[in-house]
């Protein structure tokens, strides 16, 4: 990797769900999964990936990059990922995010035990 250009990533889901609001933020991911699925698949492929990676900024990623990204988040194992994967991966990638989620769960499972 020495010599390489790293890619930095920067959260914006935290921004954005501020923002836009939960009901908003899901429907950007959404949106954001429509501009990089197979139309023909209704699935984010890998060929699909490679085809539209230049809108994520992403260009500079190597195949077997990629892969690895779409392997990150396929959890049925088909190698592709439809818009559930998709959305749950791009939660998983915002660790600010899942801060947030964590300590709403928290909260949550507190007020739940004070109602017993």
């Amino acid at each position: 990797m020495e010599g390489r250009k790293t890619v930095d990533f920067e959260d914006f889901l935290p921004i954005m769900a501020d923002k836009l609001g939960g009901q908003g933020l899901i429907e950007e991911i959404c949106n954001g999964f429509q501009l990089l699925m197979d139309p023909d698949k209704g699935l984010i492929t890998f060929e699909s990936l490679k085809r539209n990676a230049a809108l994520l900024g992403l260009q500079g990623l190597t195949d077997d990059e990629l892969q690895s990204m779409l392997r990150e988040g396929d959890v049925d194992g088909d190698g592709a990922l439809n818009q559930m994967e998709f959305c749950v991966l791009m939660f998983r990638l915002s660790p600010d995010l899942m801060e947030e989620s964590e300590m709403y769960l928290e909260e949550a499972l507190q007020q739940d035990m004070m109602d017993i």
